[in-house]
């Protein structure tokens, strides 16, 4: 009797054990379902920061886009747009930037809450190189909106070798809502990036930098990009114009150099050809060693843009390497703004 009854309590409290774990196995799932939806840690980068490729914004800017319709797998770059927000979806409006000619086509991409989407050059502006600038907008009417949770980012290739990834500078709105201004009967809007609290969006760069350049002699081909900022995406984007520069090899010595820049994106190569100096370029940054630059407009308007080195040597030599990155911004201007038509997302 008594070896029973012991049996009995026991058996109760193998049970009880039993469902104490599965309580707190229940228990740990829960907590942890709750952090998975609860904020982030860490403080929220503010408004009101500059513009850069290390926060989110309402406008999104990708420096660089170019592909090939008939040979993609040469030349092709992917795009990636992430909506950060966990509640709220995003219309965003696209505008594709002809570097060349200026013109501009639009298309629409609407993503969920915590939605990311990725697409290609090559199947939406073929053979087409220029720059790419992302609206958000609200799904009723099409006006810009404040919605800074937006990020991006850009891979891209092209012979005879040059590949980068790129992320895209973020501008945050600095207005609650709506754009102020634009309602059902606006058929245009007008961003300003005057980093203005309750009108506009974060200051461009006026100022560029390149901070490392490597010598040519030592087989380095390297790229620089220069977008300018503002224009009429109804009619086109604006020019580049006249361009001031400073070239600096790693003795400090200085030599300034001009150029005009017709187009609304300026690419070239760093070479004897590009920037014209006195002495030439593979003269002033010889065989091991290096230099850096900066550089403006003549006229008060914002600049962004990117270099991207290309070496055939980066995959076995110790001292080659391949890769881009952003131009840094050294100062800032408030005179930068896109006027954008206003019409309804269709998505």
């Amino acid at each position: 009797m008594t070896i029973k009854i012991l049996m009995k309590e026991t058996s109760k409290m193998r049970t009880s054990k039993k469902l104490m774990s599965a309580l707190l196995t229940l228990f740990t799932l829960v907590v942890g379902s709750g952090a998975a939806f609860a904020a982030d840690p860490g403080l929220v980068y503010p408004p009101t920061s500059e513009a850069s490729d290390q926060k989110a914004g309402s406008v999104l800017f990708y420096n660089y886009y170019t592909s090939s319709g008939a040979q993609p797998g040469n030349r092709d770059t992917r795009i990636c747009i992430t909506n950060t927000s966990s509640t709220s979806a995003a219309f965003v409006h696209l505008y594709w930037v002809d570097g060349d000619t200026c013109s501009v086509a639009d298309n629409f991409i609407c993503l969920t809450a915590n939605q990311t989407a990725c697409f290609l050059a090559s199947e939406n502006d073929p053979d087409v190189t220029g720059y790419v600038v992302a609206v958000a907008v609200d799904g009723v009417l099409g006006c810009p909106v404040s919605f800074n949770f937006l990020i991006g980012d850009e891979y891209f290739k092209q012979p005879p070798g040059h590949h980068a990834n790129l992320g895209a500078v973020a501008f945050a709105a600095l207005y609650n809502g709506v754009l102020p201004g634009c309602d059902a009967n606006s058929v245009t809007a007008t961003l300003n990036f005057n980093g203005v609290v309750g009108a506009g969006y974060n200051r461009t760069p006026r100022v560029l930098a390149v901070s490392s350049i490597p010598s040519r002699a030592d087989g380095n081909d390297t790229l620089l990009i220069i977008n300018r900022v503002g224009g009429d995406l109804l009619t086109g984007a604006a020019r580049i114009g006249p361009i001031f520069g400073i070239l600096y090899n790693d003795s400090e010595d200085p030599l300034s150099f001009t150029f005009i820049a017709n187009v609304c994106q300026y690419r070239n190569f760093l070479s004897n050809n590009f920037p014209r100096t006195t002495p030439r370029f593979e003269r002033f940054i010889t065989a091991g060693r290096s230099g850096w630059m900066k550089f403006w407009a003549s006229n008060d308007f914002g600049l962004l843009g990117a270099v991207v080195n290309n070496n055939d040597g980066s995959e076995g030599q110790d001292d080659a390497f391949s890769g881009g990155h952003n131009l840094h911004h050294l100062t800032l201007t408030t005179s930068a703004s896109y006027i954008v038509p206003v019409f309804p997302p269709r998505c």
